[in-house]
């Protein structure tokens, strides 16, 4: 049963917060959906080589704020900003409003975004990369920056095979179940010249356990991966505090002092010692 739900939907609410923040009544709830799914279309296939990860729609009295999310922000801005203001015109022709504003969030890390993951996949299938070593470089890239499972499915002529079939890779642990786990989904397609390829990608980045702001673009607090990467940081740097530079090892006090008075053998090489026992012209002669 785990299969079938949607790991998004299923943590809304918990871990996760919505994509479209808006409030429709009765009258124009099924308008203001059927505009969201257009804008989204249109965004997608204007911005093709994007890397757009999700479009957040926010509305307010008469405003419209569209946020995209993206890996190469550089490309939906283009020069002096002149692409953002061609959309922006674009968007307000095709939603029939006056005041819509456009933002674009940066992905720090889109290996650990299951929707550029997916897109990177089908991109190589769609230039004939071999599906398998196109899979095997997402997944040791991902698993490279921190990610605690991936897995990967693909369905479909893969290879242009005659035979249509399904194939799974994964690594790692993706628990579908727990809920505070932070999954991310994706199901993209590759339109090959022998038909359609679906591909779908489970990323799990690690335990959620405190609260977790729901905001969709809540940029400000860092995630868990990157808190978890630090306290591993501060608990290399406090092991070596303790192992200690200065006071232990900064040997002035052992080496320099004990050495000295160990080795600095006047007493015991030079000293009567040897003369004592080697001296012995009297045995020999």
């Amino acid at each position: 049963m785990g299969q079938k739900a949607n790991p998004i939907g299923n943590r809304l609410g918990i871990i996760r917060g919505w994509e479209s923040n808006w409030y429709g009544s009765k009258r124009d709830y099924s308008g203001k959906l059927i505009e969201d799914n257009k804008i989204r279309s249109y965004l997608n296939a204007r911005i093709n080589k994007g890397g757009i990860s999700k479009i957040v729609i926010e509305r307010t009295l008469g405003k419209l704020i569209i946020t995209i999310h993206t890996s190469k922000p550089g490309i939906i801005i283009g020069k002096g900003g002149g692409e953002v203001d061609r959309i922006k015109e674009e968007l307000k022709k095709l939603t029939g409003k006056e005041d819509v504003q456009i933002n674009i969030l940066e992905i720090r890390r889109p290996e650990l975004d299951a929707n550029i993951v997916g897109d990177t996949i089908a991109r190589q299938i769609e230039n004939r990369i071999n599906y398998k070593r196109a899979i095997k470089m997402a997944i040791a890239s991902s698993l490279r920056m921190g990610a605690e499972g991936i897995k990967v499915k693909v369905s479909g002529r893969l290879g242009g095979a005659e035979i249509a079939r399904t194939e799974e890779i994964k690594q790692g642990r993706v628990p579908l179940h727990t809920y505070r786990m932070d999954i991310d989904y994706a199901n993209v397609f590759a339109l090959t010249v022998y038909g359609k390829i679906g591909i779908k990608v489970w990323i799990c980045k690690g335990e959620v356990l405190g609260k977790r702001e729901l905001n969709p673009n809540f940029v400000g607090g860092k995630s868990d991966l990157s808190d978890r990467r630090e306290r591993r940081e501060d608990d290399r740097h406090e092991r070596h505090d303790r192992r200690g530079g200065g006071d232990r090892r900064g040997g002035g006090d052992r080496r320099g002092g004990g050495s000295g008075d160990r080795r600095g053998g006047g007493d015991r090489r030079g000293g009567g010692g040897g003369g004592d026992r080697r001296g012995g012209g009297d045995r020999r002669h």
